[in-house]
């Protein structure tokens, strides 16, 4: 008899613990996506604690910690969704995230892309040869905390002891910056003659972890973007500008009005491939989810085994079609008033459609991109970049030659919004399959894990709203302004935002997109080249992204991809290595809460650092001495991950 036929699976408490879960990992994801551009995986470390706390209530069960992970790892994979929305706030058609529209566009997207990668499953999940990375990974987790690999409790008592203690670590120096006993970055800009450049490492744990989690190839392609990018372009257009005031002023001047457009060239292009480069595999992948798809009954009408039953596809179609409500609901209310108001019934069955067809083809797209290289690693941005520009498109052509010019920022605002609720299917389609391989691994019911990723996406979507606003109204996003002198910059959302102010308003500098563009191509053909020798490959992605984010947030990363390279060399074990990424996980977790807690009090005392206890003479002091710590503390978190991993 399987395991999912004898244990608890699909109840209660996995699903409370499975929601608390999600309240930590989706404001963690949240803060750090604005900050810089990245989101991490939420399975393993919503796996490990689960085993603790379950196994704590004696409720443990490897089918009901798959739940946990289950719900916490969609709900997680949702607030990727800070790739596009905030673009709303960013272009001035928000002032903030209203509670109801944004609840409905996470909840509603995330629900598509649930339903629609539901057909899927046997095609890529039961009945292909994908690896699926992460799902394997968390199903390796499941198993050794279970028990059924030798010195499994051990494994996951040090488990949850890593990521605790990185938690610890990273939210403590957090606060000692916000103190400003610490200080945020280490710098040093200079010129050679008439031109400027720096270095300037973020002192963030946070930014450290994700570099272990990335891995050396994607820091060592950022290492190649930020040489590009602060190396080359920077100093090169400082000098041909002769520009003006201090180095620090001069080079990152020079690089946010035209350098990181050339970044943001690199991304669009790098992300077009890498999703054209799927099309073929996309293709046979629909064949046989078509061939494949059957009803619950097997051969000569005996039940399929529950490993194999899916959600039934009457309900799927049933949710599938209900879900138009809200959708055509959102659009409408959104273009009904405005300039954009005659046209609001049009607009908002026009959108439906796009929604859904677009959203169909993503689920496809990410579902397979999340087999074949990994959730964490898929690049969602292309799929961002690909609806912005068509529902831009389709916008300037079917819209606003019928319109007044004073429509134009509502129509940029209208494919905003469009686009999020595909993005919200997307991010869960790139997230299900992925925890239905990591089910299939370990005994459990298809539909029962698709009811927990319902409860995830509506559970991250009720979360998102709120930190949003908290760290809006704290920090704010994008470029600084006289309220918000040090935002979060969310690139992605900038960026996106960009391209359609740029279809639709016309006042975006292609020229430099243009050059990013041929510097992709050169990329392209200089990572394939890479692949034929056998070498280690520079993701062209990642290069545009090293360009394109400041030296503050790529530079820890890279720094971190490294470290945690050598560390992995020096701890080969794969116990060892899974207590370096619940160490890392717990990295990114502490500074990130501490993020969005900190949000709290610079919101009611509208400072901006209201923890403060020491003033701007203490500046010098922070930096050396706050780096000196960082190098300490750093030290002591990898030791303490070597021990921990050689005593399992």
């Amino acid at each position: 008899m399987t395991r999912a036929g004898t244990d608890k699976e699909l109840t209660i408490g996995a699903l409370l613990l499975g929601v608390l879960l999600t309240l930590i990992f989706t404001a963690a994801n949240v803060f750090l996506g604005l900050r810089v551009g990245l989101t991490f995986a939420t399975s393993i470390p919503a796996a490990v604690i689960s085993m603790a706390v379950l196994k704590a209530l004696r409720q443990s069960g490897i089918l009901q910690n798959n739940i946990v992970q289950t719900v916490a790892s969609a709900a997680g994979t949702l607030g990727s969704i800070i790739f596009v929305l905030p673009g709303l706030v960013m272009v001035g058609w928000w002032a903030d995230f209203p509670f109801w529209q944004s609840f409905l566009i996470c909840a509603t997207g995330g629900l598509l892309g649930v339903m629609f990668s539901i057909p899927l499953r046997r095609a890529l999940v039961t009945g292909s040869d994908l690896p699926f990375p992460e799902g394997c990974a968390a199903a390796e987790v499941l198993k050794v905390g279970d028990g059924t690999d030798e010195g499994g409790v051990e494994e996951s008592k040090a488990g949850l002891v890593a990521i605790l203690y990185g938690t610890g670590v990273s939210a403590l120096f957090a606060l000692l910056t916000a103190m400003r006993l610490t200080a945020e970055e280490a710098f040093a800009w200079f010129r050679v003659g008439p031109a400027a450049t720096g270095v300037d490492f973020g002192l963030s744990f946070a930014l450290m972890g994700v570099g272990h989690l990335v891995g050396l190839s994607v820091g060592a392609a950022m290492l190649l973007g930020l040489g590009i990018g602060f190396g080359v372009a920077t100093p090169f257009l400082t000098w041909l500008h002769a520009t003006p005031g201090l180095a620090a002023d001069a080079a990152l001047s020079v690089w946010s009005g035209e350098v990181r457009f050339i970044g943001a060239g690199v991304i669009g292009v790098a992300a077009l491939w890498t999703l054209g480069r799927l099309i073929a595999p996309i293709v046979r992948g629909l064949k046989e989810a078509a061939a494949s798809s059957r009803a619950r009954k097997g051969e000569g009408g005996t039940l399929l085994p529950v490993e194999e039953r899916d959600m039934p596809v009457p309900i799927v179609g049933a949710i599938t079609g209900a879900l138009l409500i809200p959708t055509l609901g959102l659009l409408h209310h959104f273009a009904g008033s405005g300039p954009l108001a005659p046209f609001a019934w049009p607009l908002a069955i026009g959108g439906t459609l796009y929604v859904y067809l677009a959203g169909i083809i993503v689920a496809s797209v990410c579902g397979y991109m999340a087999g074949l290289i990994g959730a964490s690693n898929s690049p969602l941005s292309g799929v961002g970049i690909l609806a912005i520009v068509g529902a831009a498109l389709l916008l300037a052509i079917g819209v606003a030659p019928f319109v007044s010019r004073e429509a134009a920022p509502q129509m940029v605002a209208f494919a905003l919004f469009a686009t999020s609720i595909i993005f919200s299917a997307a991010t869960i389609s790139n997230d299900n399959l992925q925890d239905l391989k990591t089910g299939q691994l370990v005994g459990a019911t298809p539909w029962k894990q698709q009811v927990a990723l319902v409860v995830g996406v509506i559970a991250g979507a009720v979360t998102i709203p709120p930190v949003l606003n908290l760290l809006g109204d704290a920090y704010g996003f994008g470029n600084p302004t006289a309220a918000h002198p040090s935002p979060l910059p969310a690139p992605q959302a900038l960026l996106i935002s960009a391209l359609a102010r740029g279809v639709l308003a016309h006042d975006l500098d292609w020229s430099l997109i243009g050059i990013g563009g041929a510097i992709g191509a050169v990329l392209i053909a200089f990572d394939g080249m890479l692949g034929r020798m056998g070498k280690l490959r520079m993701p062209p992605l990642a290069v545009g992204i090293g360009i394109y984010l400041p030296m503050s947030a790529t530079l820890p990363v890279i720094i971190g991809a490294f470290i945690g390279h050598w560390w992995e060399k020096k701890n080969p074990s794969p116990a060892a290595q899974r207590i370096g990424v619940l160490m890392a996980s717990g990295l990114i977790v502490g500074e990130s809460l501490f993020g969005v807690a900190h949000a709290i009090p610079i919101s009611i005392t509208r400072l901006p650092k209201p923890l403060a206890v020491v003033g701007d003479g203490f500046e010098t002091y922070a930096m050396v001495g706050g780096t000196l710590l960082f190098v300490a503390l750093l030290m002591l978190c990898y030791r303490k991950a070597t021990r921990l991993g050689r005593s399992v």
